[in-house]
């Protein structure tokens, strides 16, 4: 099984909204692509608790699947480039990390 994380740092505004109305319409976005994307074994999105510290990342997603071809289909998917274009217009960072259990 193959784990893809990723954390998302949000500017204040972009496209007209708050970090935080992004962040709700990011994770309903990337949530819709587990039944879109038959590869996508599991998926979880998390929007980061406003006590939290401000230099926190704002959204965490995991994903889930079979193999490392599998996530490069995903990441390739015309739905969820569909998300990542959103999420481009939104971000102000962007880390991850891919490992195979």
């Amino acid at each position: 099984m193959v784990k893809h994380i990723v954390f998302f740092r949000l500017a204040d505004r972009a496209e007209g909204k708050s970090a935080q109305e992004n962040a709700e319409i990011i994770k309903a976005g990337l949530l819709s692509l587990q039944a879109k994307i038959p590869c996508l074994r599991h998926i979880e999105v998390g929007i980061n608790i406003p006590l939290a510290p401000a230099t926190d990342h704002h959204i965490a997603l995991l994903c889930c699947f079979d193999n490392f071809n599998d996530l490069n289909t995903y990441a390739n998917h015309p739905e969820h480039l569909r998300v990542a274009a959103y999420i481009g217009k939104c971000k102000t960072s962007r880390s991850a990390v891919d490992w195979e259990e």
